[in-house]
């Protein structure tokens, strides 16, 4: 369940307009978003994330995001770790095929704490040997605690085969054998040619006074070096339906099965995330959740999941179950399926999808953190920011004939691939 919250961020453009975004002259822009809260929220995003690596290099972009929080020029690894911390602040990160952010929440008065330890440790982080091998161990670490959560690990497998041979199917943490080779070159060169200054964002949801955030963030920011290096992303080539069943030391059978699906830019994005949501989405109520959990009994956790990319999306359900129940929850999801494709919405349904979804986003908002880096990631994609309204314009003009003529592309079984982990 909270993946799927989650989700509700990760496919949105934000929605609301009351924000402002000032550009520095190397590039860098300030995004402010007001809230008289007591409490800010704040991100900054890069657009450099594991589809960036080049050959062999996988997991690069995730063990620089481990290092930031290491040695910089000026701070060694506590002084960064106690920087927000001694303020009572939280403070993390993460990557994704695309991105890397950096975010913290903490009072409102410690922001320009936050505002130059990030400066530090993105623009100043010296990557000292002896911290990447300690990291490096972390990684590897992470690596085999992933690998013993099947429910996350066919994941990462489902996506390879999805995007074999593209950069888009590696492992964000990449493999063993990869992050034990990983040095300081390779971070030299990812950096160099990654960090661009002009796609990289600092967004700002707290009470201040916009002006005097932008000469803060120009204090800190603004002699950033400019970095125009453009990306050479190449969108991924078609792939061959297919089914697939791994034996792993497991007790239960995984099964997750999908496709393909639209970039984030697609005009039929807006009638998946509906269809999605229909499907297995948000809330107990949902297609998949009332036939095979409710109805049957036969899996604990079954659920859908849209993620759209900048030139491509991933389709998938996933679901959990005893290996003699996992024929039958099969046929039980593809009949679903089925129904999707041979069969419209009536008009009440509709309405009532449509009513469903646009209360979950709305409730959505409440989560700030989420809403300031979704907003971060839609300027860095789009260049705008698109209102609760318009969101909600756009999910009320998708129609039944809409959702059939997607769920007839989308689910077409001769498009889709089928992982299974099987228990030994």
């Amino acid at each position: 369940m909270a993946k799927q919250f989650a989700c509700l961020y990760a496919i949105f453009e934000p929605f609301m307009t009351d924000h402002h975004v000032h550009a520095l002259p190397n590039g860098i822009r300030i995004l402010f978003k007001h809230s008289p809260s007591p409490i800010t929220h704040c991100c900054f995003v890069l657009n450099a994330g594991s589809r960036d690596e080049l050959p062999n290099k996988e997991g690069l972009a995730h063990f620089i995001e481990h290092l930031l929080f290491k040695e910089t020029e000026r701070r060694n690894t506590p002084q960064i770790l106690n920087r927000l911390e001694l303020v009572g602040a939280d403070l993390n990160a993460y990557t994704t095929k695309e991105y890397t952010c950096i975010h913290a929440s903490l009072l409102k008065q410690h922001l320009e704490r936050a505002v130059d330890l990030f400066e530090d440790i993105l623009f100043h982080s010296t990557f000292p040997a002896d911290e990447m091998e300690k990291e490096r161990g972390v990684i590897l670490d992470e690596i085999a605690s992933y690998l013993d959560q099947p429910e996350e690990a066919i994941q990462d497998d489902f996506e390879e085969y999805l995007f074999k041979g593209h950069p888009i199917g590696n492992n964000i943490l990449g493999t063993p054998e990869t992050v034990a080779v990983l040095n300081g070159d390779d971070i030299k060169q990812f950096t160099a040619a990654n960090n661009n200054t002009h796609q990289m964002i600092f967004a700002v949801y707290g009470d201040y006074d916009f002006k005097k955030l932008v000469k803060l963030c120009e204090k800190y920011f603004g002699n950033v070096p400019e970095n125009t290096n453009q990306k050479n992303r190449i969108a991924p080539g078609p792939i061959s339906h297919g089914i697939y069943a791994l034996q792993k030391p497991i007790s239960q059978t995984h099964c997750i099965l999908g496709g393909r699906a639209y970039p984030s830019a697609h005009k039929n994005k807006y009638g998946l995330l509906l269809l999605n949501n229909v499907l297995g989405g948000m809330g107990m109520s949902n297609r998949l959740n009332l036939e095979i959990r409710e109805k049957y009994g036969i899996a604990y956790t079954i659920e859908s999941n849209y993620t759209s990319l900048t030139d491509t999306g991933i389709f998938s359900i996933y679901f959990g179950t005893d290996a003699e129940k996992a024929d039958k929850a099969l046929k039980l999801v593809h009949k679903e399926l089925k129904k999707l494709r041979d069969n419209k919405l009536g008009t009440i349904q509709l309405k009532q999808a449509k009513e469903k979804f646009i209360g979950q986003i709305a409730l959505a908002e409440e989560s700030r953190m989420s809403l300031i880096i979704s907003m971060a990631k839609s300027l860095l994609d789009f260049n705008r920011i698109d209102s609760l309204e318009d969101i909600f314009a756009k999910i009320n003009a998708v129609s039944a004939d809409d959702l059939l003529e997607i769920s007839n592309e989308i689910f077409d079984n001769d498009r889709m691939i089928t992982l299974l982990f099987e228990p030994k």
